[in-house]
């Protein structure tokens, strides 16, 4: 019995074509606190760095989802 439960649960697996959690949307938050931080310090060379790399990660994040939605 516990052959024929296991198979569908190994075809469901297969279907899903992507799938992602929130890993990227959460590193553009930290990145995007962390630019806000390195403002208020005075540090205008990190924070611009910072803030750019969590707008990368947010175009890649809504790239890959719409990306999602199609497959």
């Amino acid at each position: 019995m516990s052959a024929t439960s296991a198979a569908p649960s190994a075809l469901t697996a297969a279907v899903v074509p992507l799938q992602f959690g929130g890993d990227l949307l959460w590193l553009a938050l930290v990145f995007f606190v962390l630019a806000i931080i390195a403002a208020f310090a005075g540090f205008r060379g990190v924070a611009g760095l910072t803030m750019e790399i969590a707008r990368i990660l947010i175009v890649v994040f809504l790239i890959l989802a719409i990306l999602t939605f199609f497959l």
